[in-house]
């Protein structure tokens, strides 16, 4: 069953977070990972086919901008013990694999996940060099067993926007994907 993401009042500040990169097993927190232009949390896990169907592509994209000077950071909220491939070991797997060239961060109390109000995976938070929620959303139209290419359109619009000194535009597309699996109680 696909989940949509709630809205959020674009502005919004950035909640700061302490958490472990599953990587490098060093502690990150907002300040760590934040750029001077523009920084892109997604939350993702392994397990999802709506991730695992753009999973290449967002590893492409993150490579072109950081060149440019925006900073990504991965977050994995999913209980591991619903979703056992979604652990620390197999995170840091995946992300070897797919050689991700930022921060695959653990989130196991899933506090983050309820501070920033994230619903699903893959579901993409781009703030501004203010830590202000300027794109909240898809990364694109693509979904699995469509036509759609995956492009990333959505989140590149938006960074290339932030780049330029614009806001992106206020017509963002709700993320589509698999709920975070949460701890019960919610």
């Amino acid at each position: 069953m696909a989940y949509a993401t709630s809205e959020i009042a674009l502005g919004t500040l950035a909640p700061d977070f302490a958490l472990l990169d599953t990587i490098s097993g060093k502690l990150f927190s907002l300040r760590d990972v934040a750029s001077t232009k523009a920084t892109v949390i997604m939350f993702t896990c392994n397990h999802c086919p709506y991730v695992l169907h753009i999973l290449d592509k967002v590893v492409e994209v993150a490579k072109v901008y950081q060149q440019k000077g925006v900073s990504f950071v991965a977050i994995s909220s999913n209980d591991a013990t619903i979703q056992p491939q979604d652990g620390p070991e197999k995170m840091k797997a995946l992300a070897q694999q797919y050689g991700f060239t930022f921060p695959y961060l653990y989130d196991q109390t899933q506090q983050v996940a309820r501070t920033y109000r994230a619903i699903c995976t893959p579901e993409f938070f781009v703030f501004d060099a203010n830590k202000r929620l300027a794109y909240h959303g898809q990364f694109d139209s693509s979904r699995p067993k469509s036509d759609a290419p995956v492009t990333g359109e959505d989140l590149t619009n938006a960074l290339d926007a932030l780049l330029q000194g614009q806001h992106p535009t206020v017509a963002q597309q709700p993320a589509i994907g698999c709920s975070i699996k949460w701890k019960h109680p919610y």
